[in-house]
Parts: C-alpha cells; sequence; structure tokens
C-alpha cells in the first residue's frame, strides 16, 4: 500500500511552520509559491484533513496540522540521520562500534579517548560493554564486540582478528585479616588453600567454554559477576583468592586486606588489545589509541 506522506511534503510543511508564509517557503526551498499551494493542498486531499487555517495573513497550522508537523520532524531527522550514515559507511566509517572492556579495568579511565573521539566528528554511535575473563575473547569471535581492551593471553585457535600485548597484570593471593588462611605461616599450600572457599569472577563468555583460574580441583567456590564484586566478598572474609596487586596492596596498606605467599603462585597474565580485521576508520583510530595505554593505569581503581 502506498503512503500519502513524503519526505519533499513534510519539507515543505517544516518550511511554511518555520518562515511564517507559503512565499516565503518557496524562496527557502528555491522552489515557485505555486509549487508549495500545489504540494499542500495535495497532502490536504491525500489526508482528507485541513492543515492550514487560510483565514489570517500568517499561515498557521490547524491541531492536525502542529501533530503532523510535530511527527514529520522526526521523519525528516531519522532521514537525514540515515543519509549521513550511508554516505559515512560509503567512506570506510561505521555507524556503530563497540568495545568490550575487561572487568579488571575501570571504564571511565577510557572517557578522556571517548571525548577525543567524538571531536573527531566520525559520527559513530559508540558502546561499551563489560567482559569478565574470556568473555572478551567470545564477544569478540561472535561479533558482539569490534574492539576487546584487555584479553587474557592465551588467545583462541581463530582467525579473523589481530592481537597487540598492552602489558602484564601482575596478581596476589589475598585475605581478609580475619579470614582462617590470614593466620598460616606463608608460603601457604594447596593443601591449606584447598579447605577454604575460593572467590571468583564469572567468565562472561556466552559460546566459549567459560574459564576459571586460581582455583584448586575439588575446591568449594564462591561465583559473582565481576571483580568488583570479588573484591567486596574477600573484603568480607566470605572467601580468599588472586586479585590484581595494585588493588591487593592498596586494601593492605589500610589493614582491610593481608598478601599472602603461596607454593605455587598464580603467573603475570598478560593483557591484550584484540580486534577484528572487517573494521573501518573509527576502530583504527580507537586502536591506534589503545596501544598508547599504560595498562596499570587503567586498572580498576582500589575505590571501585
Amino acid at each position: 500500500m502506498s503512503t500519502k506522506l513524503s519526505l519533499e511534503s513534510l519539507e515543505v510543511l517544516d518550511a511554511i511552520a518555520r518562515k511564517g508564509s507559503f512565499a516565503a517557503a518557496a524562496e527557502s526551498l528555491f522552489r515557485v509559491p505555486s509549487a508549495i499551494t500545489y504540494t499542500v493542498r495535495k497532502l490536504e486531499e491525500d489526508l482528507n484533513v485541513q492543515l492550514f487555517n487560510r483565514s489570517g495573513h500568517r499561515a498557521e497550522l490547524t491541531l492536525a496540522g502542529a501533530e503532523l508537523l510535530k511527527e514529520g520532524r522526526n521523519l525528516l531527522n531519522a532521514a537525514n540521520e540515515l543519509e549521513s550514515r550511508v554516505k559515512r559507511v560509503a567512506k570506510g566509517v561505521e555507524t556503530e562500534l563497540t568495545i568490550a572492556v575487561n572487568d579488571l579495568f575501570d571504564i571511565t579511565r577510557i572517557y578522556p579517548i571517548l571525548d577525543k573521539f567524538y571531536n573527531q566528528n566520525f559520527g559513530t554511535r559508540i558502546k561499551l560493554t563489560q567482559e569478565v575473563f574470556g568473555g572478551g575473547w567470545d564477544a569478540l569471535i561472535s561479533g558482539r564486540a569490534d574492539i576487546t581492551l584487555g584479553c587474557p593471553g592465551d588467545t583462541p585457535p581463530v582467525s579473523g582478528f589481530t592481537t597487540k600485548p598492552i602489558g602484564l597484570v601482575e596478581f596476589s593471593y589475598a585475605v581478609a585479616p580475619h579470614h582462617p588462611l590470614a593466620k598460616i605461616a606463608d608460603p601457604l599450600q594447596d593443601e591449606d588453600i584447598i579447605r577454604h572457599r575460593a572467590i571468583s569472577s564469572a567468565d562472561s563468555s556466552r559460546n566459549l567454554p567459560p574459564r576459571t583460574a586460581g582455583i584448586l580441583s575439588g575446591q568449594d567456590v564462591l561465583t559473582l559477576p565481576n571483580m568488583h564484586f570479588k573484591l567486596q566478598a574477600q573484603l568480607a572474609g566470605l572467601g580468599a583468592g588472586y586479585m590484581p596487586t595494585k588493588i591487593a596492596e592498596h586494601y593492605a596498606s589500610k589493614g582491610q586486606l593481608i598478601i599472602k605467599q603461596v607454593a605455587k603462585p598464580k603467573h603475570e597474565v598478560m593483557g591484550l588489545l584484540a580486534w577484528r580485521n572487517d573494521g573501518g576508520k573509527a576502530q583504527q583510530w580507537f586502536i591506534k589509541q589503545f596501544q598508547l595505554l599504560d595498562i596499570n593505569d587503567i586498572l580498576l581503581s582500589p575505590a571501585q
């Protein structure tokens, strides 16, 4: 079924309302007045409504005309945005870009980069998401993200993306002062640790097998959504586990955590910047900016 509205007729309606007369609208649209009059009359006939009150010197909208103009301007704005997006795509600029940030990092530390990006006038819509553990890889491979910041270093055996190391994250084993492990002499052995609950962050992978680290076979585990809640649980003494040394040392200095030496410590983890190979100009801009980051400067702040 053909519509009785067109973008051209809505543009005419908008011009008349803004300029106050058919003649002024015609001049602003570089058209003759008779063409403007014909467009309005045709629209009124098609809709079977009166759009303008013609009793005065100034073209005034009726209630029906005002409602049509209100919603019509939304359609005009959407059409203009669509046109701009199509042109950006033709120039190799994405309309949307999703960046997945590992939960070890403070997303707010990326805001200055976003500010610089918006000043470039790419016109790309940005979405920031948070992923836990191997969830960054999962988001990248499944197409939920175009860039992932802070993927763990063990790359899945798949193709179609590029990785670059951005730094090492050091981990320490930490417990609350009132936790039973706090009273056991260092270094902690596996037989000491396995008797107590581990606190873990839930891998956010949807398709890849979820990963765990620092958990012994048969050990009780409390799994939480991300590093923020894992930290709170360890501060509360609900269990023990590894966390970035920067965070552990902060709370240890306040007497809220104790860093324990373990016989089989968790090694440093290499954080990676990874991205899909089919990206455009906006993606490449972010990749260049992210490669300048110091991974330790964007780690989750102790106050988070």
